[in-house]
């Protein structure tokens, strides 16, 4: 009984070792309180689904305290009208806590620049799966006479010659010169087929 008196007196090392665990675990103890309340956990709601609203009208009504919106990306799409919201991150339905920041992706009304590509001696076919994959659009194939048959011979962009390399808008019309067989052509004659 000594032994444990003479243990917890101020001058014994023991002492001081139980005076700091006691410390310390006082000290989690209240950090874990306060983190548990800072942190508002437990408190989760809902994602709301922001798709398809108007991004100047949302921030317009939205509190700061609600979610924090933050535009990441803007993409050209004809058939959205410019500010509409495309895609969100956190997605709806998600479990979040108010004030958290919300990435919006944003249809813009100007086009991306994209660069025209050297479609000279490439077929129609390839000319045109080239053009697409860029978001161009084909607006119509001249045919002109050719010992090339079937390969682009001019790209032309609004009547006039265009050089590759050159930035356009995504969606411009491009049209084609591709030769055709001359025995197949009236004597003379280009012949142009519009696409519809």
């Amino acid at each position: 009984m000594g032994d444990i008196k003479d243990f917890f007196r101020p001058q014994r090392m023991g002492f001081h070792l139980l005076l700091a665990l006691g410390i310390t675990l006082a000290i989690v103890i209240i950090c874990l309180i306060f983190l548990r309340s800072y942190t508002r956990h437990g408190r989760e709601v809902d994602m709301p689904n922001f798709i398809g609203q108007n991004c100047n009208a949302l921030v317009d009504t939205l509190l700061p305290s609600d979610y924090i919106i933050v535009v990441t990306d803007e993409v050209y799409d004809k058939t959205m009208e410019p500010g509409t919201i495309l895609k969100q991150n956190p997605e709806p339905g998600e479990k979040v806590k108010k004030g958290r920041k919300v990435y919006l992706t944003v249809a813009t009304s100007e086009p991306p620049k994209v660069i025209m590509p050297e479609l000279r001696d490439v077929s129609l076919r390839q000319a045109e799966i080239m053009l697409n994959a860029l978001g161009l659009e084909l607006a119509a194939t001249i045919y002109k006479p050719s010992p090339y048959e079937n390969a682009v011979l001019e790209q032309l962009h609004n009547g006039r010659v265009i050089a590759a390399g050159t930035e356009i808008k995504m969606g411009d019309k491009i049209t084609l010169v591709v030769g055709r067989d001359i025995s197949e052509l009236p004597m003379g004659d280009t012949l142009s087929t519009e696409l519809q």
